[in-house]
């Protein structure tokens, strides 16, 4: 019985990645390789990192680049209008208009309600309803996996200052990675102990 199964496994996943029409298909419903995506386990785990050298350069500038799989597309939606990068959170972060389509595109594209990534799929669930969230610190989710971290340690350091400095405390946060095992405080080396 064991061996029927793994041969139609196996014989499955043969039709599956030998059909280029399929493989093309599926790329264009899934934005990704699906399939690529379903046997590498390792990718699954955080967000996508951020793969677009625009949007990297452009948001980079002048904070931590968020991964569009930390926000839904309704969100990104609302963020990138020429009318919301002007009062951009109380600073002016207009783009000539080119600009502004590809780096709109790119994250809507890759956020978190059209990933496979499994952080991105628990905001996406999160928020699903209600209105677009403009503030990755603000998620519920987030707020929750912070819940227990002393203020003092955050707003309170001047290593940190902030929440929205994921990349401060999170150190493979451009990688995707925002798991509690690469967590290293600033000026807390022993905060978990």
């Amino acid at each position: 019985m064991q061996k029927k199964l793994k041969v139609a496994a196996l014989l499955l996943a043969a039709a599956l990645l030998g059909s280029s029409a399929y493989a093309e298909a599926e790329e264009n419903i899934f934005g990704e390789n699906f399939v690529g995506w379903l046997f590498n386990f390792q990718r699954t785990k955080g967000v996508k990192p951020v793969t677009d050298k625009q949007y990297q350069d452009e948001c980079g500038e002048c904070h931590f680049a968020y991964q569009p799989g930390l926000l839904p597309a309704k969100s990104w939606e609302a963020l990138l209008t020429a009318e919301a990068l002007r009062k951009h959170f109380g600073v002016n972060a207009e783009l000539d208009n080119d600009t502004l389509k590809v780096i709109h595109d790119y994250a809507v594209d890759n956020a978190a309600d059209k990933s496979w990534y499994k952080r991105s799929r628990k905001i996406a669930v999160a928020t699903a309803e209600g209105p677009a969230p403009l503030r990755i610190t603000e998620l519920r989710y987030i707020s929750r996996k912070h819940h227990d971290i002393p203020e003092k340690m955050i707003r309170g350091n001047k290593g940190v200052k902030s929440l929205s400095f994921c990349d401060k405390c999170h150190t493979q946060a451009a990688k995707g990675v925002y798991d509690a095992d690469t967590v290293a405080v600033p000026n807390y080396p022993d905060w978990d102990d």
